[in-house]
């Protein structure tokens, strides 16, 4: 069975290497520097296999166990929208649709930033579409009786 939390220091790496990435991003012009939490995104998505937390697992101290652990459900939510937006600002880009790159590329640094902070926006979205699910099918289930 595939273990169902991950440690917090490898879920703040990953999102550490994507803020550094629009930093880099947005200050140099840099725009490839989004490719390295796009790819890792991809690569933890597809292949249970993040290189950044693969990295960032081998400078813990302390057995993974004992860190703080985050949903890896939620953790894959998280990656999805970050992956997606790094897609979008990279199409956008090629595109030269410069402002709509410079909108997705803010989006996905801040929530990182945010989430580094303390506040998920990730999770947010996801409970506020749990619940949406819920109470649709709360309401489907009322209007069959």
């Amino acid at each position: 069975m595939v273990n169902q939390t991950i440690p917090r220091p490898l879920t703040r790496a990953n999102q550490w290497i994507i803020v550094l990435s629009v930093i880099v991003s947005l200050l140099l012009g840099a725009t490839w520097a989004l490719l390295v939490p796009m790819l890792a995104g991809i690569s933890g998505l597809v292949f249970g296999k993040n290189p950044v937390m693969f990295a960032a697992k081998a400078l813990l101290r302390k057995p993974l166990s004992s860190y703080i652990q985050e949903d890896r459900a939620q953790q894959q939510f998280n990656q999805w929208i970050a992956v997606s937006l790094l897609a979008a600002s990279l199409l956008a880009t090629w595109f030269h649709q410069h402002v709509l790159a410079l909108i997705f590329q803010i989006m996905v640094g801040l929530a990182a930033a945010v989430a580094i902070a303390g506040f998920c926006v990730g999770c947010f979205v996801r409970f506020q579409w749990k619940q949406y699910q819920y109470r649709r099918r709360a309401g489907q289930l009322i209007s069959r009786n």
